[in-house]
């Protein structure tokens, strides 16, 4: 589906009028790497996925950082009229969710922040452009996004992880346009939300995998620390693609998060 300015890509299932469940995928994803959850959550919610911008169908920002992706997920909301959703991110798409929810702290539900992490540190920083410099060094001797979706995807995975959630996974990164990627990749330079944590009012879930490198279960667990209304949940053995590794493990930890929500208003 295509939102009526035509900027949005987007799947959606379930009641329009039930409460809007927001997914936003992680660099390497897609609005469909979601639906597994959609198949499980669509009964009782308004299942939405967008395609970050200049992924799938939706149109590539002119200028792209996390404020100018947090200043689009509110464009997305509107055009939707998808009031008080409840957001889940996935790693950068947690990280849009941080910085849009410090912007607009009254108008999300709830927020889960999936492997994902509240600061990507200085943009000068050794491990930062080691980080990068792995990530975009192979695009630059002339690989690309399929050729290198194969060994992107194994490196990001833990212990055992579902063959059909790794296929869909391969799939998503290989579909990834090179230009989008390393935007998305250059924009976490420098991102940091780190002193809003305290101020995020609503009820969070940071859900992290114990084999996750790239947003580290310790890291994670001590953000937690920080958010004033924060549960934590460690899935074990689990990497960073975890709804795709262990959908049923991430939907049983999301689930219960969203029973208790429904609970509490």
């Amino acid at each position: 589906m295509i939102t009526k300015d035509g900027r949005f890509a987007y799947e959606a299932a379930g009641d329009p009028d039930a409460t809007p469940l927001i997914f936003l995928h992680g660099i390497g994803g897609a609005a469909r790497a979601w639906r597994q959850q959609f198949a499980r959550f669509s009964t009782q919610f308004r299942a939405i996925a967008w395609d970050m911008p200049g992924y799938g169908g939706s149109a590539p920002l002119a200028s792209v950082s996390i404020a100018a992706l947090a200043d689009a997920l509110q464009q997305f909301i509107e055009q939707l009229g998808a009031t008080t959703p409840i957001l889940v991110g996935h790693s950068i798409g947690g990280m849009i969710v941080q910085k849009w929810l410090a912007q607009s702290p009254k108008l999300a539900r709830a927020i889960v922040l999936a492997q994902t992490s509240p600061a990507f540190g200085k943009a000068d920083g050794d491990w930062q452009k080691s980080f990068i410099a792995a990530r975009l060094g192979p695009l630059d001797r002339g690989e690309t996004m399929k050729s290198l979706a194969p060994s992107l995807v194994k490196e990001l995975v833990g212990d055992d992880p579902d063959p059909k959630g790794m296929e869909l996974a391969r799939e998503c990164m290989a579909s990834v346009p090179e230009a989008s990627y390393r935007a998305m990749m250059l924009a976490l330079m420098g991102f940091d939300q780190r002193s809003t944590l305290k101020d995020i009012s609503v009820p969070t879930l940071l859900l992290s995998g114990s084999k996750d490198n790239n947003a580290p279960a310790t890291m994670m667990a001590k953000t937690a620390t920080f958010i004033p209304s924060a549960e934590y949940v460690e899935l074990a053995g689990v990497g960073h693609l975890a709804n795709l590794e262990r959908p049923d493990a991430f939907d049983e930890a999301l689930g219960r998060f969203l029973n208790s929500v429904a609970t509490k208003t």
